[in-house]
């Protein structure tokens, strides 16, 4: 079915953010899922049909976060693909009912992470079916929750709710096994940034050359320094995501088949990915999904270059982070769309609104959500859609 022939889109709002390992790398999504409104009770098998399009069996791990009790319930009895978890609240865990299903789940291979503390001691075959305690950050792990025998300390935890980078290195300084959440939220001085990598200099280089639609000689001239971007160039748009149906062989062969405002969109995912900073790997992962959802949004409006200018302000809109300059600095240096340069340089524009609803789907916020679709006009039903073919769309790229 495609995935705009999901009616269950319309009835859910969904949030997203990465799990993080220690080597900072996201190793699975965990996905928000609230009803959109409290006395609708979505069911699982439509809803686990239009995740798949976007997560399929045997892809990326996918960890449901699910705000509905009798959506989770139903969940915690469908035999599920093995690359989707669960997280059950703790005070469900504790339910008389749900062992069974929990054991069955637990022997097939499904991944449950109990959420929060347990009010009481949980039995031991129950406790044995989950992989981790998903704590929220701030929440503090008591010895009493975590006596022997009883619950979280022979389970290890994840950190839930991170927001900066500090925050990861808490989190795994107190043994956390992985962090959840956007470490994205640093402050950038003005006039106190790093320099960029070399790599990184020669990406906003070409985007000024391309900018201008410099000869083909002169894009390749600037390459020649840099043969390993010159490899990885050529490697993205011999990846599906592009949907060329020729093979591309070289540099010069791509732009002849890409043309300047494609090659512009391939440079700028190359500038949200170009880091060695192991910490900038969540950052970098928000960056191309934020371009892709951002595009995805506005695609029903028929509008191209509308959506190629949206593209770029998402995979901009952490540049400050991942350069260490302000953007009022950076983008001196790099040519963008006036209406891209607002939103990131002062907050306001046509386009803001909608990087702030990809900010509230990164939260898992509710409300948020519901505010700033309110905005830019869209419902749950395009919001949802929009998510899960960019989501689809990164796949692909990676």
């Amino acid at each position: 079915m495609p995935m705009n022939e999901h009616p269950i889109l319309g009835q859910v709002v969904l949030g997203y953010s990465p799990m993080i390992d220690r080597q900072r790398k996201v190793t699975a999504t965990r996905l928000t899922v609230f009803p959109q409104r409290p006395d609708l009770a979505p069911e699982a098998t439509p809803l686990l049909a239009a995740l798949a399009t976007a997560w399929p069996e045997g892809g990326e791990a996918l960890l449901l976060n699910v705000a509905s009790e009798p959506l989770l319930r139903e969940l915690l009895a469908c035999e599920l693909p093995l690359h989707i978890g669960l997280e059950v609240p703790a005070f469900l865990a504790a339910d008389g009912a749900l062992p069974p299903l929990l054991a069955a789940l637990h022997a097939r291979g499904t991944a449950l992470y109990i959420k929060g503390r347990p009010t009481s001691e949980l039995p031991k075959p129950v406790l044995g079916c989950f992989r981790h305690a998903v704590i929220e950050q701030g929440e503090e792990r008591r010895d009493g929750a975590e006596a022997e025998g009883g619950s979280a300390r022979s389970l290890g935890f994840v950190q839930a709710g991170v927001r900066c980078a500090s925050d990861v290195e808490a989190a795994f300084g107190r043994g956390a096994a992985f962090v959840l959440g956007w470490p994205i939220e640093e402050s950038v001085a003005r006039g106190n940034g790093k320099s960029a990598a070399p790599n990184l200099k020669v990406i906003v280089e070409l985007i000024n050359r391309v900018d201008r639609e410099e000869s083909i000689d002169r894009l390749e001239a600037v390459l020649k320094n840099d043969p390993t971007l010159a490899f990885r160039l050529v490697r993205y748009i011999n990846s599906a995501a592009f949907g060329l149906r020729v093979e591309i062989s070289s540099f010069r062969h791509a732009i002849m088949m890409l043309g300047y405002q494609k090659l512009k969109r391939w440079l700028a995912l190359l500038l949200a990915s170009a880091s060695n900073d192991a910490n900038m790997r969540p950052v970098m992962h928000a960056a191309v999904r934020r371009g892709l959802i951002m595009e995805e949004l506005v695609r029903g409006a028929g509008d191209e270059q509308m959506g190629s200018e949206m593209f770029i302000c998402g995979v901009f809109s952490l540049l400050d982070i991942m350069m260490g300059q302000p953007f009022d600095q950076l983008l001196k240096s790099i040519p963008v769309p006036q209406d891209v340069f607002e939103a990131l340089v002062n907050g306001g524009g046509r386009y803001v609104s909608y990087l702030e609803l990809v900010r509230a789907i990164e939260q898992e916020s509710l409300f948020d959500i519901r505010e700033r679709a309110e905005t830019v006009m869209l419902s749950a039903s395009e919001i949802n859609h929009a998510l899960l073919r960019a989501m689809g769309a990164a796949r692909q790229l990676e």
